[in-house]
């Protein structure tokens, strides 16, 4: 069986129906949040501008009140009503869900937003890397508290959108049936074939199909192409190392 070299939670319905979830991690979160942060201080600054406009008194407790929702309600709100998505996570293409992989509720939407402050109680969100970096599922405190976690959607997982480069590959049909995790391990080796460069891949294929040559990465991508639906597939006579 060929490996699955990345980080995927595995969860079973009570009718005993798999599903795979696929954690998103610092980066994208970080880049998430950051969307978010600009957003906020653009509806902050828009708040501070109406609050000027209006009678003195009105005006502070708007401001005080609008502040308030902004900063406890902003995720929340949007996370329940947005099928788990603030506008910076849908950018990003990751949502928020519980931990059995159902969406998320607002009990949970809410006990993960409001520990924030225990994430951020010391400087940078320190408490936030640690607990994502030991976590298998890069959850935070807030996450494990609410049993939440955050995760590609089915769109961000589209791995042919973001891979332009299958299309120099003939597509290429497996001699045998090959199950959901090494799909999974075969379109993400190709999604980071343009990092890794072709000795590196053809040196990682090599160990999967048990294949010598240096085409072994080119009959992977070949495959990663043929998983799109495709019918024009071409047989082949090689095989993954089981």
């Amino acid at each position: 069986m060929m490996r699955v070299a990345d980080t995927v939670t595995s969860l079973q319905t009570p009718e005993g129906i798999e599903f795979v979830l696929h954690p998103a991690g610092l980066p994208v979160r970080a880049c998430a949040w950051a969307i978010d942060g600009l957003i906020q201080g653009a509806l902050l600054f828009a708040i501070v501008i109406v609050s000027g406009l209006m009678n003195w008194v009105l005006g502070i407790w708007f401001l005080l009140i609008m502040v308030f929702v902004l900063d406890w309600f902003y995720h929340t709100l949007f996370e329940v009503f947005n099928k788990g998505q603030s506008p910076g996570k849908r950018i990003m293409g990751v949502l928020v869900v519980c931990g059995n992989g159902s969406p998320v509720n607002p009990g949970a939407s809410f006990l993960r937003n409001l520990l924030r402050f225990a994430d951020t109680f010391l400087f940078l969100y320190l408490i936030a890397f640690l607990c994502m970096l030991v976590s298998p599922g890069f959850r935070r405190l807030g996450d494990w508290v609410a049993d939440t976690m955050v995760v590609y959607s089915a769109a961000a997982r589209s791995p042919l959108r973001r891979m332009p480069w299958l299309v120099d590959f003939p597509k290429v049909f497996p001699t045998r049936k090959l199950n959901h995790e090494e799909k999974q391990a075969i379109l993400m080796f190709a999604s980071r074939y343009p990092l890794l460069g072709k000795a590196r891949a053809d040196e990682i294929a090599q160990i999967w199909t048990g294949d010598d040559s240096d085409e072994a990465s080119a009959y992977l991508l070949g495959i990663a192409h043929n998983l799109d639906g495709g019918v024009s597939s071409v047989p082949s006579g090689r095989e993954l190392a089981p």
